[in-house]
C-alpha cells in the first residue's frame, strides 16, 4: 500500500499569534483569538473588495448600503425610519445621508401619496443602475474570496456565523 508523504499542518499568522500568547500567558484561555482574529483579518480582505466594487460604480460604502436597502424593498421606496432600521444609523445621520443622495440624483424624497404626513425615499434610475453594478461586482469579488471553500464548507460557515450573530442581533443591533 502506498504511503502518503507526511504533510505538515498548515499554520496561518493567527496560529502563530495564539501560540505566542499561550507561551507567555499560560493562565489565559486564548481560544477566542483563533476565531475573532481570523474574522478580523478576513474582514480586511472583504473591505478591500467592497471598496473596489463600490468605487467602480461611483459609490461610497454608506451609499451602497442605502441604495441596496431601497433596491431590496420591492418597489424601491422606503420611509426614512425604515431606512434607519435597514442601515442601523441614527435619525440625524439618516437625514444627512438622504439629502446627499438626493443632491447626487440617486434618490428622490417626497411626501407619500398614501399619507401626506409621511416621507418616502425612492430610487431614481441612476441609483438603480449604480447599486446594481456595485452588487454584481461585489458578488464576483466575494465569490473569489470564498473560492478556497467547498460549497458545503461555505454553507457550514454561514450557518455557524448566523448562530453567533443572532445572539447579538436579538438584544441590541449596532448603530453606526
Amino acid at each position: 500500500m502506498p504511503t502518503t508523504p507526511d504533510v505538515a499542518p498548515r499554520h496561518d499568522e493567527v496560529d502563530r499569534i495564539v501560540e505566542g500568547w499561550r507561551a507567555v500567558r499560560t493562565d489565559l484561555d486564548v481560544a477566542p483569538l483563533a476565531v475573532f482574529s481570523r474574522i478580523s483579518r478576513l474582514s480586511r480582505y472583504l473591505e478591500v473588495a467592497r471598496r473596489g466594487a463600490f468605487a467602480d460604480a461611483g459609490l461610497e460604502g454608506w451609499e451602497f448600503d442605502m441604495l441596496s436597502a431601497l433596491r431590496r424593498s420591492g418597489d424601491d421606496a422606503l420611509s426614512p425610519g425604515a431606512l434607519m432600521h435597514e442601515t442601523m444609523v441614527t435619525s440625524g445621520t439618516m437625514t444627512t445621508r438622504i439629502d446627499k443622495l438626493v443632491a447626487r440624483g440617486l434618490v428622490s424624497k417626497n411626501r407619500s401619496p398614501h399619507d401626506g404626513r409621511a416621507v418616502e425615499v425612492r430610487l431614481r434610475a441612476d441609483g438603480v443602475a449604480r447599486v446594481d453594478a456595485a452588487m454584481e461586482k461585489l458578488l464576483d469579488a466575494e465569490q473569489e474570496l470564498l473560492e478556497p471553500l467547498a460549497p458545503d464548507g461555505r454553507s457550514a460557515l454561514a450557518d455557524t456565523l448566523r448562530s453567533l450573530l443572532l445572539t447579538f442581533e436579538a438584544d441590541d443591533p449596532p448603530q453606526r
